[in-house]
């Protein structure tokens, strides 16, 4: 044990003697910190989690139970405290789902180390027996797991319902679900089957309609409508389609000066000159079959005039302008064609090719939508409707975290029980295991074990249960022998979670775990904050 009294000081050449109360307070103090934020996300846990209203110094408000977007906005100043905030995020980056779970296990491990420390048992000893009891953790839980094909897309549903459930948006589970698992799938590329760039994965969102319009686009929309100057075509079919990245207006000069016009044959010269000078591009992009054209927005001068416009109308060429540049890689990776930046490399390979080009009435406003396109690259299109912008936002956050589920599920193909079953199942093994174990060890695996039971007594509260009868009950049920036994919060009562469809990836779980152990390792290791000007 660590020295629980210091000796008095005495005089002679050994100085023994050491205060550790300041150690000890700073210690505390993070401890307290951290857990006050893993409190401030616990009560929004699982699918009767409350949602939180975040307020923001702007004026915006947003509405989520999502950890990692609560985490993300809280003003935190303490720097312990803000290393769970960092844990939430990284979660978010690794798995995608569990953002408020893994806040919610560090919280417990942190309550458990506060009392061992009380104990007098030394930090580095609670540390080393915490990670040897994660790394266990994660050996049971993957001997728990029972693996998952892709072509099983049933079992991928589940799991992507399992995650929307807790969300605001769980009553459209049903819809979203199986869009997010039909949106990975379709982009997972069978060259490298254990990749997936939800990048590819586009979601748009349009005010109007209700989340039930939500739609899975094979092919491209655009949050934009047709520019209508002149009269142009709104609807193309075998459509030719360019991307480009010049402008269709009168060049300017590179450096700042005027030119002075004496009379009006001069004038008429320029503008002779514009036209003359138009109409050649337009001629050129006539001449490769081109019919619709997404122009890139342009920052150094308008990227299309009135009067290019109009021929662009006559010449019967659908345009869409403003195309962002974040979106060009998308687009082109899309419609399977090459961005053009010189109107002299403008040649009919660069094109793309789709059946149908139109302009669509949607909500308040309007949207572009190709569809039908030809060796379509692998990318799809989600889009997300909403009768309001909260709702909106939600039913976004809500869909990337479905995405990401089915996304951790093609990374590692195994599925586990949700339900606070393996919080039980874990708590139980540990704690069996930490009597084999001698000494400090043992006592510190226990605690470890212990702390595991927050998630299932976290659920059944938020639930309205009896946390204490329900742990017990749980406990009871997975002594005998019942590992995927969890708390049905719908029914109220303890049932075979597998059979109840509520699964959840392994990869959501084992991170949680292991990230939360390293963030609470990291918090114990601490022992003085020195603030450097």
């Amino acid at each position: 044990m660590a020295t629980t009294v210091a000796p008095p000081p005495r005089a002679g050449k050994t100085e023994s003697y050491v205060d550790n109360k300041r150690k000890d307070d700073i210690r505390m103090s993070n401890i307290k910190a951290a857990r006050a934020v893993a409190d401030a996300v616990r009560t929004s846990l699982g699918p009767k989690g409350m949602d939180k209203m975040i307020s923001t110094a702007s004026g915006e408000v947003i509405i989520t139970n999502d950890g990692a977007t609560i985490l993300n906005k809280l003003d935190v100043l303490q720097p312990a405290a803000k290393m769970l905030v960092e844990l939430s995020k990284s979660q978010d980056v690794v798995a995608g789902d569990g953002t408020t779970t893994v806040v919610v296990i560090a919280g417990a491990l942190l309550k458990q180390c506060q009392t061992l420390l009380r104990s007098g048992i030394h930090p580095t000893v609670i540390s080393e027996s915490i990670y040897k009891a994660s790394v266990k953790a994660v050996e049971v839980l993957t001997a728990m797991a029972v693996p998952v094909e892709l072509s099983d897309r049933e079992s991928l549903i589940k799991s992507a319902s399992t995650s929307l459930n807790s969300k605001v948006v769980s009553q459209y589970s049903s819809l979203l679900a199986p869009l997010a698992v039909d949106s990975v799938l379709s982009v997972v590329d069978p060259e490298k089957p254990d990749l997936v760039d939800l990048r590819d994965v586009k979601i748009v969102k349009k005010l109007g309609g209700t989340v039930d319009d939500t739609e899975l686009v094979k092919g491209l929309v655009f949050d934009k409508k047709v520019s209508h100057a002149a009269g142009g075509p709104t609807r193309v079919e075998n459509a030719k389609i360019a991307v480009i990245q010049f402008q269709i207006s009168p060049p300017k000069t590179d450096i700042e000066q005027s030119i002075v016009v004496s009379d009006y044959t001069q004038m008429d010269r320029i503008l002779k000159e514009e036209r003359s000078y138009i109409l050649n591009m337009i001629k050129k992009i006539k001449s490769t079959g081109c019919n619709v054209l997404l122009i890139q927005k342009s920052i150094l001068r308008d990227a299309v005039t009135d009067l290019s416009l109009h021929y662009l109308a006559k010449a019967k060429i659908l345009v869409v302008k403003d195309v962002e540049r974040d979106d060009i890689e998308f687009i082109t990776k899309t419609l399977n064609c090459l961005p053009i930046a010189n109107i002299e490399h403008f040649r009919a390979e660069k094109l793309g090719f789709a059946d149908m080009v139109e302009e669509l009435s949607v909500g308040d406003g309007k949207i572009v939508k190709i569809t039908g396109i030809k060796e379509m690259g692998r990318t799809t299109t989600v889009l997300v409707r909403g009768s309001n912008q909260l709702v909106l936002d939600e039913a976004e956050r809500s869909l990337h975290d479905a995405l990401c589920v089915v996304r951790c599920l093609v990374n590692k193909r195994f599925l586990i029980a949700g339900g606070g079953a393996p919080e039980i199942e874990l708590s139980r093994q540990l704690g069996a295991w930490s009597k084999v174990l001698q000494g400090m060890e043992g006592f510190c695996v226990k605690s470890f074990a212990e702390a595991l039971e927050v998630v299932p007594y976290t659920l059944a509260e938020n639930a309205g249960l009896n946390p204490i009868v329900i742990v017990t009950e749980l406990r009871n049920r997975h002594a005998q022998g019942e590992i995927n036994a969890g708390i049905n919060v719908r029914k109220g009562q303890i049932t075979n979670i597998l059979e109840e469809n509520v699964v959840q990836p392994l990869l959501v779980s084992t991170s949680a775990i292991t990230l939360a152990t390293e963030c609470v390792r990291m918090i114990l290791k601490i022992d003085d904050i020195v603030t450097v000007r």
